[in-house]
């Protein structure tokens, strides 16, 4: 009687096998890699705003702006807020107000309609986050948003994966600063002193290490 199959098909059939291995095995793999790259996270990439010309680096390395001025809520709220075309005002002369580069505010003032500033850091639907319970406990805004004074046009500069937050959240100490120094960028404590100081801040601040999954997912 023949045999019902060649001695190729030994061959074929392991072949076949460790596809399917490395297909199980790869795939999850790969693709856990992947949503943790900037294609996904959104680390480094930029929108283009409705003032194509804004530079925070002039406004806030330049001018020397507070970021509380323009995000005004930011201390009180869950929302840093954005400002109204009124508050440019008083920090341009007539001739920055003529300018093309005013152009978009002098039809916001004009019309009533605020300027569609787009959104950079975005969260999903599914996460809360708190502006005013961060920044008062310690947390400064490079911690998220980066050297801001360093940007003409901004971009996200942190990947706001889930394990990214929990890395904060279970060792505060690493990035806690005074609040007084909260908008201040490039600040760092004395060499070798973070660690201590974090302790002690944590300690004042009642800084919690973790929190429920209710407190970010609601």
């Amino acid at each position: 009687m023949p045999a019902l199959f060649s001695p190729h098909s030994n061959v074929v059939a392991r072949r076949v096998v460790v596809l399917a291995v490395l297909l199980v095995v790869g795939v999850p793999l790969f693709l856990m890699w992947w949503v943790r790259t900037p294609n996904v996270t959104g680390k480094g990439h930029t929108v283009a705003q409705p003032v194509p010309l804004f530079s925070h680096q002039i406004h806030v390395t330049g001018l020397q702006i507070d970021c509380r001025y323009c995000h005004y809520t930011v201390e009180r709220t869950a929302s840093a807020g954005m400002p109204s075309s009124a508050t440019c005002l008083p920090c341009h002369n007539e001739v920055w107000r003529s300018g093309a580069i005013f152009a978009p505010i002098r039809a916001s003032l004009a019309t009533g309609r605020p300027i569609a500033w787009q959104r950079i850091n975005r969260l999903p639907e599914y996460v809360y986050f708190n502006h005013a319970i961060h920044v008062n406990k310690g947390v400064a805004c490079e911690t998220c948003h980066g050297r801001i004074d360093q940007m003409s046009q901004v971009r996200q500069a942190a990947p706001l994966t889930m394990s990214w937050c929990l890395d904060c959240h279970n060792q505060p100490e690493r990035y806690l600063r005074p609040v007084d120094q909260m908008t201040a960028m490039g600040w760092k404590p004395a060499q070798g002193t973070q660690l201590a100081l974090g302790r002690e801040l944590k300690h004042r601040y009642h800084v919690q290490e973790l929190t429920t999954c209710t407190t970010c997912h609601r």
